[in-house]
């Protein structure tokens, strides 16, 4: 019974850590949700090499592959890289000194994600989980 109630978590957070960051990727060439650009810090695009529109273009293909990797291919991977991400976005929404309840939330949806990557190792079979771990068995 536990295993269903854990399984179903695992369930929702992997569709909506494979669904929202691929939503959010596209968007960042639509723009029709918000104009990403203004989350980001005037650090930031001082030190950019580029323009914040070529930023942000590269941003959504990250997120893009992100939940790709979630839903498909890696899960574990992804959603580590999901929660550093999301760590990264709220670090440099913090350094704006606006919109600092996105900065709240994505820490909030960073542990969600970690929670989905320690889900994943949990539900691995326990052989699996041991070769992933073992560097001789990652080479082979």
């Amino acid at each position: 019974m536990i295993e269903k109630r854990i399984d179903s978590a695992y369930w929702a957070l992997r569709v909506a850590y494979g669904a929202v960051p691929i939503v959010a990727g596209l968007d960042k060439f639509t723009n029709l949700l918000v104009d990403w650009k203004i989350y980001l810090s005037l650090l930031a695009t001082r030190i950019l090499p580029f323009s914040p529109t070529t930023f942000m273009h590269l941003v959504g293909l990250v997120e893009i592959v992100v939940g790709l990797l979630v839903l498909f291919a890696a899960t574990r991977v992804g959603a580590y890289v999901a929660a550093a991400w999301l760590l990264c976005i709220a670090l440099n929404i913090v350094t704006s000194g606006q919109h600092l309840d996105v900065a709240v939330r994505d820490v909030v949806m960073a542990l969600g994600a970690y929670t989905l990557a320690r889900l994943e190792e949990v539900r691995a079979p326990a052989g699996a989980r041991s070769r992933a771990l073992d560097p001789a068995h990652a080479a082979a």
